[in-house]
């Protein structure tokens, strides 16, 4: 594995971009970098790859409105916690939450296992597709706002179908829903996440049917 991942333009007509040359952590993902390295012993940074590799992500998020992460990010976390660059690109590749190609503004990100599929997950999917322009998993629109990534079960199964949106669940999501989702984050108006029919948690719909007379006063 050469480390040298596709570095996809998003949205401004062009087929490739380069990818970055060189990265530098900020003044905020060097502190971030810091508290992380400190929760392990002398010797031990390299436990620190997960985390680190996010802080890169999330950086790149800010700075570009594109959160994923570099060949030269990878290189940066590798010399920080003092591992080989391969170690950084094996976790960095194994992980699908870790992009290694641009991104667009926003990921909508679409789990289509078998309890979300049951409760709709083709409508949910249809309508992102209608929504934005995008043909198949994996791809960019047009003007570089959205990327639709398939992925596997989000571990939110009781409110399915869910639809997760950068790092936030929309849990209970239709067409309708997620056709109005989509238009607010065009606004830049991003919805509260959880449940979009105001399911409390993940209790059933209309609410909890038991344990309801509990005040939740451990003196009572």
């Amino acid at each position: 594995m050469s480390g040298q991942f596709s570095a996809e333009n998003i949205g401004d007509g062009s087929a490739h971009a380069a990818a970055p040359e060189a990265f530098a952590f900020d003044a905020q993902s060097e502190a971030e970098i810091a508290k992380v390295i400190a929760k392990y012993p002398p010797g031990k940074q390299a436990s620190a790859v997960l985390p680190a590799l996010y802080v890169a992500q999330r950086q790149m998020g800010r700075q570009t409105g594109s959160a994923w992460v570099s060949t030269a990010a990878m290189n940066a976390i590798a010399a920080r916690l003092g591992m080989p660059p391969i170690r950084v690109y094996e976790v960095a590749t194994f992980y699908l939450m870790f992009n290694t190609a641009p991104i667009g503004k926003w990921h909508l990100q679409l789990c289509t296992t078998t309890p979300c599929w049951l409760r709709g997950s083709d409508e949910v999917t249809a309508a992102c597709r209608k929504a934005t322009g995008i043909a198949g998993w994996g791809e960019t629109s047009a003007d570089g706002m959205f990327t639709m990534t398939e992925v596997e079960c989000l571990g939110a199964c009781v409110n399915a179908p869910i639809l997760c949106v950068d790092d936030d669940f929309y849990e209970d999501m239709d067409g309708a829903r997620t056709t109005d989702l989509i238009a607010a984050l065009r606004r830049g108006d991003a919805p509260k996440p959880g449940s979009m029919i105001g399911r409390q948690t993940s209790a059933p719909v209309g609410g909890p049917m038991t344990l309801t007379t509990l005040s939740g006063n451990p003196a009572e």
